[in-house]
């Protein structure tokens, strides 16, 4: 059975491989960075894991891409492939979700309606802008590793991606409170 996390526990622990990812990148360069993110993203899943008590679907499948693309890194010592890892895992999320919503799914709705109780109008819009960010944020790693150093990339990587999502999240507030279902409770009164 899932446990609750304490949202900062939770994000502490997302986005650790990534901090790990960039300050062994400072020191050390591309290839030793991949290899320290591939290892502290098990530590993080694990660490999920035994707080939850479940696998978090997301941070899954983006371990499963580290692990495959961190590996083609490091055994063909081609960075190409740790830069492209991003593209890929955001535009697999928003072809997912898209996919969903073309047969009326919105997927976002199994992963967090326990959470996030929404009307369907609700969960059609969240999925739709979640859907529209991904691949914004796969044409910005595009952008930026094809136009930037390597170190400009991971510092992209870093403090673009995870303050974007972030305001993005934020963003969605209103469209929550004005979705949101209201508990039983707050309806009697």
């Amino acid at each position: 059975m899932s446990r609750p996390v304490h949202p900062l526990l939770k994000l502490a622990i997302e986005a650790g491989p990534l901090i790990v990812f960039f300050l062994v990148n400072a020191r050390a360069g591309i290839f030793h960075a991949t290899a320290a993110f591939m290892a502290a993203i098990v530590v993080s899943l694990i660490l999920a894991y035994n707080l939850e008590r479940r696998m978090p679907v997301m941070p899954l499948v983006t371990a499963g891409f580290v692990l495959v693309f961190g590996t083609l890194t490091l055994v063909l010592q081609d960075e190409l492939f740790i830069k492209l890892k991003p593209t890929i895992v955001n535009t697999l999320f928003a072809a997912i979700l898209a996919g969903g919503m073309l047969f009326g799914r919105p997927l976002l709705k199994p992963l967090f309606g326990a959470v996030l109780p929404l009307d369907n109008t609700g969960w059609s819009r969240l999925t739709w802008r979640w859907v529209w960010f991904f691949l914004l944020l796969a044409l910005l790693n595009e952008i930026v590793w094809r136009n930037f150093s390597t170190d400009a990339w991971v510092n992209f990587k870093v403090f673009g991606i995870m303050p974007l999502t972030i305001a993005f999240s934020l963003a969605q507030l209103p469209l929550l409170q004005r979705h949101g279902l209201r508990a039983p409770e707050d309806q009697d009164q």
